[in-house]
């Protein structure tokens, strides 16, 4: 299980990711997923991923068929499991405050079912709003807005590759000043 958001308050009524995590561990049916699911919080939401068992298609199934099988297995789990769902997340929402969003993924297919888009307030400078303009004025993104969510889902995409290459950087910064003059 993953999170995003830590909280010092693990509040009954509110409840910090680890209370979190605990309680859809507990409430969420041991039938459901082939292992624990993913449960990430942040302030607004709280979003549940499980893994299905893939479905046993004969061996000489082709991509496309099992990518169907999939695709069907997800279907099936959703429409089964509706009124559970929205059971839980309903008193899920009462104790956390938070929308809940759910997705799954089998095999190489995923779906995320129901997910909250959250206003974000920003002030940009006009360097920024330039990135924005030129990947609307590309066709990349229809406004400033679905730029920015374009900008944020492709530096989490590449984040790890990032943050591995910073701290790289950031080492060989501190074995230069080591060289350096002491004193």
């Amino acid at each position: 299980m993953s999170t995003d958001e830590e909280s010092s308050t693990d509040t009954p009524r509110t409840g910090g990711a680890g209370q979190v995590r605990g309680w859809f561990a507990g409430r969420l049916p041991d039938e459901w997923f082939t292992g624990p699911a993913e449960v990430t919080v942040d302030r607004e939401e709280i979003t549940i991923v499980g893994t299905l068992a893939e479905p046993d298609p004969d061996d000489n199934a082709t991509d496309a068929e099992r990518a169907s099988a999939a695709e069907g297995r997800i279907k099936r789990f959703r429409e089964d499991t509706r009124n559970r769902r929205i059971e839980i997340a309903r008193e899920a929402e009462h104790r956390f405050r938070r929308k809940i969003a759910w997705g799954v993924k089998c095999g190489a297919a995923s779906e995320m079912f129901t997910t909250l888009s959250v206003p974000v307030m920003t002030r940009l400078r006009q360097p920024e709003r330039r990135v924005l303009d030129t990947l609307v004025d590309a066709g990349v993104a229809r406004s400033r807005s679905d730029a920015l969510a374009w900008c944020v889902r492709l530096t989490g995409e590449h984040a790890d590759a990032w943050l591995a290459e910073l701290r790289s950087a950031l080492q060989r910064v501190e074995e230069v000043r080591a060289q350096g003059p002491t004193g």
